[in-house]
């Protein structure tokens, strides 16, 4: 999986703070530095409901679409089925 090393807000870094048990494969100097995209796919993945309200509310559900939607060109989608289904209608709904 590419990781491209970007500058997040002291808002995302507290919430992969919070969730970093979510990001045990990536070696703690760079768990900070995840794209969004990596971050949005393990959040709505593998986060609860806590942590899924704590990502709209820092990223927005507009920008959360976004990346999501981007992802599912992917040749290889990194979403479960009932994961992309479920935030597919979600955002369908509620985001612009």
């Amino acid at each position: 999986m590419k990781m491209d090393k970007i500058e997040n807000s002291t808002e995302i870094k507290a919430l992969i703070n919070e969730h970093r048990y979510l990001f045990w494969y990536i070696p703690e100097l760079e768990k900070e530095l995840i794209s969004h995209e990596l971050l949005v796919e393990t959040i709505l993945n593998y986060g609860d409901m806590n942590a899924v309200r704590k990502l709209f509310g820092i990223m927005g559900i507009n920008e959360t679409a976004k990346v999501f939607f981007a992802a599912t060109g992917r040749k290889k989608l990194n979403y479960f089925p009932e994961i992309h289904n479920f935030f597919t209608l979600v955002f369908k709904q509620y985001a612009q």
